[in-house]
């Protein structure tokens, strides 16, 4: 499968519209062999090929950001899910010219933190967040590799919640739509660049 930024999905669990970083930016679409992504789909919706080659992973980050300059006028920080969200999240922040902060399993991070359970299909899990990581009314975009039932990406945003800070959109690459785990996500708006049924 081909990755083109008409891919996309954004919007709440309410209201949904396709788009794409380029056409929100009024730019043109780039040309086709920059913008497709050949690495997926892959094997249990696997990313790793994707990390291995650094042209479809610099397309990937330039669809991402396009996406988040067209939609948001400040951001703050990118906060990025353990541990593939630490892939893809420090790489944004640094072409968005921001800060990335870890959201990471728990015992994982030094200092004071603020932690939260979720279930998991297969048990509970803990996650959490340095407690100075972000500041009350700061602007966050959570970022992880994939949308699954949505409890570690529902948690992370009630973590962010925690400290006062305001979740501008989850965002993630993928995103499983049989297993609705954007339902979790409630208003919380939220972006995808591929689906998969």
């Amino acid at each position: 499968m081909l990755l083109h930024p008409a891919a996309g999905r954004k919007g709440t669990a309410q209201d949904r519209t396709r788009s794409s970083g380029a056409e929100l930016a009024g730019k043109p679409a780039r040309p086709p062999e920059v913008c497709i992504i050949t690495a997926l789909p892959l094997r249990c919706r696997d990313i790793s090929p994707l990390l291995k080659d650094p042209a479809a992973f610099r397309t990937l980050i330039d669809l991402l950001e396009d996406h988040l300059r067209a939609s948001f006028p400040k951001i703050d920080f990118i906060a990025g899910l353990d541990s593939r969200g630490f892939l893809i999240g420090p790489c944004l922040a640094q072409r968005l010219g921001i800060g990335f902060v870890p959201i990471r399993k728990k015992g994982k991070l030094p200092g004071p933190t603020e932690s939260v359970s979720y279930t998991l299909e297969y048990g509970k899990a803990e996650l959490e967040i340095q407690s100075d990581a972000v500041e009350p009314g700061q602007k966050v975009i959570i970022v992880d590799d994939l949308l699954a039932t949505g409890g570690t990406m529902c948690a992370a945003c009630e973590l962010v919640k925690r400290l006062k800070a305001e979740v501008l959109e989850c965002l993630v690459i993928i995103e499983l739509k049989p297993l609705k785990g954007v339902e979790k996500l409630n208003s919380i708006p939220f972006y995808s660049l591929l689906q998969y049924d």
